[in-house]
């Protein structure tokens, strides 16, 4: 069932998503060549516990991590580790956070020092998919326009889309209805409403958009080892236009 959020409880969505928001930006000033996978993870959990909340993702269904750390040909659900980041990669870092019994949720790909044009690219391509379907996330609106909008952006350049990973409605929950696909056609699916709050993440691909779990149990990687970029912002659904809850603006996504 999906369910409006009330002015309080957007209020608590807030204030999950500012600390979500800010572990990003202290990640993405973190991230250089030679950190460790595992050291990013410490502090971010650090960070959140700081301000009060507690890391979403450790412990949910079982997930070891206080976040998700994709390198590479990682799409999504990376575990942290004491690998150390190389120049040139391309590294996705989620992040969730329960502060009050709400829920932030956003992602993030940044490269490792410089990075090809081809990554480059892919990283442009999952942020403006991203921004591609916000910008569609006006109340009358369907969620197959979301994904119709991911969609079209990110073929028309060249990349493809994962298909079997999709964005959610979010909440009390990390998961909450409605599934929010980042593949549609316009005009189906549910119809938007005010107060609703949704995750959209694309997550693409350079090549093949096939992807495998690692005999970890979690990491998913593309089954051609291409590379993958994984963006992710908590909205809400207002009588204008959405808001952005994480409080990472567009400008201030690498």
């Amino acid at each position: 069932m999906i369910r409006a959020k009330s002015a309080e409880e957007l209020r608590g969505m807030r204030q999950a998503g500012a600390v979500v928001g800010d572990t990003l930006r202290l990640l993405r000033e973190m991230i250089a060549p030679g950190i460790r996978t595992r050291a990013l993870a410490k502090e971010a959990e650090r960070f959140i516990r700081s301000r009060g909340a507690v890391p979403t993702f450790k412990g949910y269904q079982g997930f070891p991590g206080a976040i998700c750390i994709s390198i590479n040909e990682e799409a999504v659900h990376g575990l942290p580790s004491w690998r150390k980041l190389r120049e040139g990669d391309v590294v996705s870092v989620d992040v969730g956070a329960t502060l009050n019994g709400y829920v932030g949720d956003s992602a993030i790909t940044v490269g490792v020092g410089t990075i090809s044009a081809q990554a480059r690219a892919l990283i442009d391509a999952s942020r403006d998919g991203l921004h591609a379907a916000i910008d569609v996330a006006r109340p009358g609106a369907h969620v197959g326009d979301l994904g119709a909008a991911v969609e079209s952006l990110v073929r028309a350049r060249g990349f493809d889309i994962v298909q079997s990973y999709c964005g959610h409605g979010i909440g009390h929950a990390l998961h909450e209805d409605p599934q929010v696909p980042n593949v549609g056609d316009v005009g189906t699916g549910p119809i938007l409403e005010p107060g609703w709050c949704l995750a959209i993440e694309p997550v693409i691909t350079a090549g093949s958009a096939q992807v495998i779990v690692e005999p970890d149990g979690w990491t998913v990687r593309t089954r051609d080892r291409s590379l993958a970029a994984h963006y992710e912002l908590a909205i809400a659904i207002t009588s204008a236009a959405p808001e952005i809850l994480s409080l990472t603006s567009r400008d201030e996504l690498p």
